[in-house]
């Protein structure tokens, strides 16, 4: 009996046959014009178009330039897939967030992917509970660059962002990844906090008064940080002004998503990306809300799946979206924000 109720505690966590769709590329959802200024960001013909599926529950997308190819994490599989229109889909990392032993909680695999400016990914690890690098030449050799703060273990870090010039990085610690979340009775800080990692390794915490914080967007510049909050009592997107020393300041509320549609359970504000003009994308209630710069709301891409993250790819104005167990993509007039290693 003992074998059979670890064999069922087992079986979510096994990977998936994800597959990728060719084309004729099927579509997906729908797209609902808000505002006329939506016109400035998307073709009157725009369709998501359906890249992949057969997932359990994707997060943390992020293209890399060098390579054409686009990264997600599956956080229940604890596998990281690979993406290009060339070679299609791949399994790039497996075990991805968690080295312990099986089982441990219900996404113990990484989430938040991110470039920092060497080059080398950043990955948000649930079941570790540590923001680690990987060089993408290689597929090993995982090493930590945070798991503490004051002594103390993370929560589980979320999301993660390297700032485009000042060298520090930037990462969420809900308690999602935990077992038993904020009861978990392994955890440590008594704050969700966001964090800074400098240049030179000196972690601060910079915000310690979001109950749930989760997606993270700089605009182009830096000079301004976006946090959602995944909190149903309150679901903000917050806006952070970044000041010349990396600090975090001026924190206000961007848009209340308390005021949006429920059109499926356990919609919350989650990833969210930022366009060059300043319009951001962020996932939340009814799919994917298009903001602009002034927190108006101009449309939603609908994937009709609960949508987790986004991310700008190809030449930066193809916007992919993680959507549970799907992945689509959808042309735009907007160009994104596309991470590029430095030389």
């Amino acid at each position: 009996m003992r074998f059979l109720l670890l064999l069922l505690l087992w079986l979510p966590l096994l990977p998936v046959a994800a597959t990728a769709q060719s084309s004729p590329k099927l579509t997906k959802g729908r797209i609902i014009r808000q505002d006329p200024g939506l016109d400035q960001v998307l073709s009157p013909d725009a369709r998501l178009e359906i890249v992949g599926s057969g997932f359990v529950h994707i997060e943390g997308p992020l293209w890399v330039a060098d390579s054409s190819m686009l990264l997600f994490s599956d956080t229940k599989s604890r596998t990281i897939y690979r993406w290009s229109e060339q070679n299609g889909l791949s399994k790039f990392l497996e075990n991805s967030g968690y080295t312990g032993r099986m089982p441990y909680g219900e996404e113990p695999g990484s989430n938040g992917l991110a470039l920092d400016g060497k080059g080398n990914l950043l990955l948000c690890q649930h079941g570790d509970r540590r923001v680690a690098l990987l060089p993408l030449a290689q597929k090993s050799g995982l090493l930590t660059v945070t798991d503490r703060y004051d002594g103390k273990r993370y929560n589980s870090p979320n999301d993660v962002l390297a700032h485009p010039t000042n060298g520090a990085i930037y990462f969420t610690d809900p308690p999602f990844g935990l077992p038993q979340k904020e009861k978990d009775p392994l955890r440590e800080l008594s704050v969700c906090g966001v964090y800074r990692r400098d240049a030179k390794g000196k972690i601060t915490q910079e915000i310690t008064d979001l109950s749930r914080p989760n997606g993270l967007a700089f605009t182009a510049d830096g000079r301004t940080l976006y946090v959602s909050n995944s909190d149903s009592l309150r679901p903000v997107i917050m806006q952070y002004d970044v000041r010349s020393s990396g600090k975090l300041g001026n924190g206000r509320v961007f848009f209340d998503m308390s005021a949006l549609p429920k059109v499926r359970p356990k919609e919350l504000p989650d990833g969210l990306k930022v366009d060059q003009a300043g319009n951001v994308y962020a996932t939340g209630p009814g799919g994917v809300s298009i903001l602009s710069p002034a927190g108006k709301l101009l449309g939603t891409l609908d994937p009709g799946e609960v949508a987790a993250n986004c991310a700008w790819g190809d030449d930066g104005r193809t916007l992919y979206i993680t959507a549970n167990t799907f992945l689509c993509r959808v042309k735009t007039k907007a160009q994104g924000v596309v991470t590029r290693k430095k030389n």
